[in-house]
């Protein structure tokens, strides 16, 4: 049976710059069906959580440009359960709206906050380690992390190292380092002490109010001089007021590697944040010379390990391409060394240096 005290936020407010030009700024990557599944990324999240959460507890964040999107994705959420930043100001204040809004609704409530952008391919696995997660954030004053066993030296991801086992399967969070060089990452895999930051979290709503107060007071604060406008028609005018005042800043580096309450749930449940085009590719069946096609057409000679994602009836022809993004997006053509991936948000910069907002 549900526990009704439970909610879920799904973060459904970025654009997603690695995947250009497939993500845009008008239509980014969570909307998407990379997969070819007929369901969006957000649409895969949405559908995961419901056998943990009532569907009248799941909460989208999002900008406001993004709302005609995410109702017709999701047209069972009612528009109480979409919450629009009127701007960008990155993890933290989006976690803080909502942990303002849920107490509000419900004083008990625990929470699981996930991004919508998320691939996880064993579901049974997912919805056991939720609900373990749960159970301890409702049971403890605790900030809860999913760590998931690293299999590779990946130094696009956070990484937590762990201290000692406090319960089944959740230890007490060390340290917390952000996108490590291949060197160090190399002796985090090596020392089995360090796990990958999956950016998934559980608590309390009343756990996470007191660790905003105490650790990014000036963001506590924005929301506390509103707090009797929550769950009321005032609320969303209150926001399109008070949120653009909000600091940037990403609800890893405001509170979870300040809090002394941090603890980590190492899972195994397919996790992957489809981040890159690499992680696309890994996670797509391949043709028989190792390359990926996203609904297109191609013919390739000598080529192999290479991903093409193109839109519409254009079939593309390829002679000795090796590990290589072939990307069209009708305005935008990407061919880029798969190995090069990380510097895509900066061509993204680049194009909006030269060209302005038209190819964003």
């Amino acid at each position: 049976m549900i526990n009704n005290h439970r909610y879920c936020v799904i973060m459904c407010g970025g654009i997603g710059s690695r995947f250009w030009p497939y993500s845009r700024a008008n239509r980014p990557k969570q909307f998407i069906d990379f997969l070819g599944t007929g369901r969006s990324l957000l649409q895969m999240s949405y559908d995961r959580i419901l056998p943990i959460v009532s569907p009248e507890n799941i909460i989208v964040v999002t900008n406001e440009l993004y709302a005609p999107m995410v109702k017709e994705q999701l047209p069972e959420l009612p528009d109480r359960n979409i919450l629009l930043e009127p701007a960008r100001r990155n993890t933290a204040p989006c976690v803080a709206w909502a942990a303002y809004h849920v107490a509000s609704r419900d004083p008990e409530a625990s929470m699981i906050v996930t991004p919508s952008d998320h691939l996880i391919t064993r579901e049974r696995e997912f919805e056991t380690s939720i609900a373990r997660g749960f159970e301890f954030v409702e049971s403890h004053d605790a900030l809860l992390t999913l760590g998931i066993s690293p299999t590779r030296p990946e130094t696009g991801y956070g990484y937590i190292q762990v201290g000692e086992q406090v319960a089944d399967g959740i230890r007490k969070v060390k340290t917390f380092t952000e996108k490590p060089d291949l060197e160090l990452a190399k002796v985090f895999i090596n020392s089995g002490e360090f796990f990958w930051n999956s950016g998934i979290f559980l608590w309390k709503a009343s756990t996470i109010q007191n660790a905003f107060r105490a650790l990014a007071p000036d963001i506590a604060a924005v929301f506390d001089s509103g707090k009797d406008v929550f769950g009321t028609p005032d609320e969303n005018g209150f926001i399109a007021q008070s949120f653009p005042s909000c600091m940037s800043i990403s609800i890893d580096f405001a509170i979870m590697e300040k809090a002394p309450n941090v603890y980590v749930e190492v899972v195994n449940f397919g996790w992957n944040d489809l981040g890159t085009w690499s992680a696309l590719y890994d996670n797509s069946p391949k043709n028989r010379d190792g390359n990926v096609t996203q609904r297109c057409s191609v013919l390739s000679y000598n080529s192999s390990g290479n991903i093409f994602a193109v839109n519409g009836e254009k079939l593309i022809v390829v002679s000795g391409l090796k590990d290589y993004i072939v990307a069209d997006a009708g305005d935008v053509l990407l061919v880029c060394p798969m190995a090069e991936e990380q510097r895509i948000k900066q061509m993204v910069t680049d194009a909006k240096i030269a060209y302005g907002d038209k190819y964003q």
